[in-house]
């Protein structure tokens, strides 16, 4: 991603007020709603190699994962988001499964899937998607969230893509059905 060592900082607002974290596992664990999220050093190059791999892509897919500290840091190299943000290879969004609000997943567990749009948008405004991908069991709102997607460009799909009821890992079948869904109709249609 980077041509030097990076870290990771975040600022949470919670109960206990501001709180800054720095680390990826420190911003992964923080609690409280995010307020801003940087790299240090902040004009740091990306490599070569993963620009060279985002001008060369077909498809770029963004998630699932820790999105504070593992999907957004991509987006804040500003040479690689310009890299993503300006290729013509399509773009596919894929939903954590922890957005129920009972969730204990990652840092960003309870949030709606909107809210995580909502990031991306946040830290590359200019980024559009061609398809975001979603669990029926997070989909509180599918007009909001369809609204959002398209807003980016995109088109919804939701389906059921969990290995089991409430789990928030995702069933490697099931996502395998719909990327074959979407190369299939990318592709023919």
């Amino acid at each position: 991603m980077a041509s030097a060592p990076l870290d990771i900082e975040g600022t949470f607002i919670s109960s206990l007020g501001r709180v800054v974290v720095r680390g990826q596992e420190q911003v992964a664990t923080a609690k409280g709603k995010l307020e801003s999220l940087k790299i240090l050093p902040s004009d740091v190059t990306a490599r070569p190699e993963a620009i060279q791999a985002i001008a060369e892509a077909e498809w770029i897919t963004m998630g699932p994962g820790s999105w504070f500290s593992s999907v957004l840091p991509h987006l804040l190299v500003s040479e690689q988001r310009y890299a993503l943000t300006q290729s013509k290879a399509k773009r596919i969004v894929l939903l954590n499964l922890d957005a129920h609000p009972n969730s204990s997943g990652d840092e960003f567990a309870g949030h709606d899937p909107e809210e995580h749009l909502n990031l991306i948008h946040h830290y590359a405004p200019e980024m559009f998607c061609d398809y975001v991908i979603a669990d029926t069991g997070v989909v509180r709102n599918r007009a909001s969230l369809s609204e959002k997607v398209a807003d980016m460009g995109g088109k919804l799909i939701v389906a059921d893509l969990s290995k089991a009821p409430g789990s928030i890992q995702h069933d490697g079948e099931k996502l395998v059905s719909v990327f074959g869904h979407i190369f299939g109709n990318t592709l023919i249609g």
